[in-house]
């Protein structure tokens, strides 16, 4: 499932919700309907789907059959509002209702932002009860929502909140507070001119002046293609958390939802955090199979793809590509490592490397040329490794697609 701008919210329930786009293809961003995710624990999630949809089952949208870009959802006295937006400015934000948390959501009506629709609404509510409407590209902007959640104070509309030039701002804006200092999230385009980070400015005012912190996250390198990033960060059971997402099928599209833990210095500002595979949960378990889609970062030509429903592997793998898993756990030691491969005519070999791609090589299994078009499962000896390291596979051969690699599991 390919689930992508994952805005977070906890609510009086205690679990913490996801608002999340979906993709479908890898030719247009984004479908014609919303997703939520939801977990009490940070491990184990609930999907709910098609909570509200612009065309087809539950299409609450009257005026308009476009796609749906990033949605947010804020509470107040009893009511959900899912506030949506699609790509052009004839339909550009609405607001729906619901009275529970995973919808469904209904009523779509049009914000009045004339002149001024863009995509990417969030919407924040002050400790004095103050609401705020936040949207935009390229330049944020921001204004006070009136009492009934629905419509825009436009007397209070102020533009270039932040903007590309001084905070690097693209889109996808999210505000959250903490310890007095305001945050604005979004994706941020400081590195390699591509908005696959998640960057933050921070202010004593939710109204600015803003000034830019840095990045939080930076999903570059989960794909060949990657290209943008959209997220949030919230706090959850006394730990803060920043939401992402990466993309996959050597697309700027087919993303997916991801976590990862984060700190905060003495002055608020956030340290950059790692993308990992193993997200808010421990170290990968070495003696379980680990699904190669686990991959958090990608170098060359190899991509994560679907190869069957709800099953996906490392494809386009070429000669010098190289994965990364980070972290997996070995415990007390390993000695053995078994891959299911897919051998593409003249096979190839995977070398094993600790912490670095060019770090301590522990291992080198060769995979057999084969024309059967078979997964078959290959092992080979490693040197024996304990403890917690980050895995990196090197790819070798002399064919353009050497093989597939759907998962990897270490014995002793």
């Amino acid at each position: 499932m390919y689930i992508a701008d994952p805005s977070a919210h906890v609510w009086n329930d205690g679990k913490l919700y996801l608002y999340v786009s979906v993709d479908e293809s890898a030719d247009y961003y984004c479908s014609y309907r919303h997703h939520i995710m939801s977990t009490s624990d940070m491990i184990n999630w609930e999907i709910t789907e098609n909570v509200f949809s612009s065309k087809g089952e539950n299409d609450q949208i009257s005026y308009s059959d476009k796609l749906l870009f990033a949605p947010d959802c804020m509470f107040k006295d009893g009511t959900y509002y899912m506030y949506y937006c699609q790509p052009d400015n004839t339909a550009a934000e609405g607001v729906a209702t619901s009275k529970s948390p995973t919808g469904p959501f209904v009523n779509g009506k049009k914000m009045q932002l004339t002149g001024i629709e863009e995509i990417d609404p969030s919407v924040f509510i002050d400790d004095d009860g103050e609401i705020y409407y936040m949207w935009g590209q390229f330049e944020a902007k921001i204004a006070k929502l009136k009492p009934n959640m629905t419509e825009i104070d436009t007397s209070t509309i102020i533009t270039n909140l932040v903007t590309e030039k001084e905070h690097f701002f693209h889109e996808g804006g999210f505000m959250t507070k903490r310890n007095g200092i305001y945050y604005f999230v979004y994706a941020d385009i400081s590195r390699a001119n591509r908005p696959t980070s998640i960057g933050y400015a921070m202010s004593d005012s939710p109204l600015g002046p803003f000034k830019y912190g840095g990045v939080i996250v930076d999903n570059a390198h989960c794909d060949p293609d990657t290209w943008n990033n959209h997220g949030s960060i919230a706090e959850f059971n006394g730990q803060w958390y920043v939401f992402y997402h990466r993309s996959t099928h050597n697309s700027q599209m087919m993303r997916k939802a991801c976590v990862e833990p984060i700190f905060f210095n003495d002055d608020g500002t956030i340290i950059e955090a790692e993308m990992t595979s193993q997200g808010a949960g421990p170290a990968l378990n070495a003696f379980g199979k680990i699904e190669a889609e686990r991959a958090c970062l990608l170098f060359g030509n190899t991509r994560i793809q679907l190869f069957e429903p709800g099953n996906e592997e490392l494809g386009g793998i070429k000669n010098s590509d190289k994965a990364a898993y980070k972290y997996i756990d070995f415990k007390d030691g390993v000695e053995k490592i078994e891959l299911n491969v897919k051998s593409l005519k003249n096979g190839g070999a995977v070398s094993i490397h600790l912490n670095q791609p060019w770090g301590k090589q522990i291992g080198w299994i060769n995979i057999p040329a084969s024309e059967k078009n078979i997964w078959e499962i290959v092992s080979g000896k490693i040197e024996k490794t304990d403890n917690i390291h980050a895995v990196w596979l090197s790819f070798h051969g002399k064919d353009e697609d050497l093989f597939e690699l759907d998962w990897f599991q270490f014995k002793k």
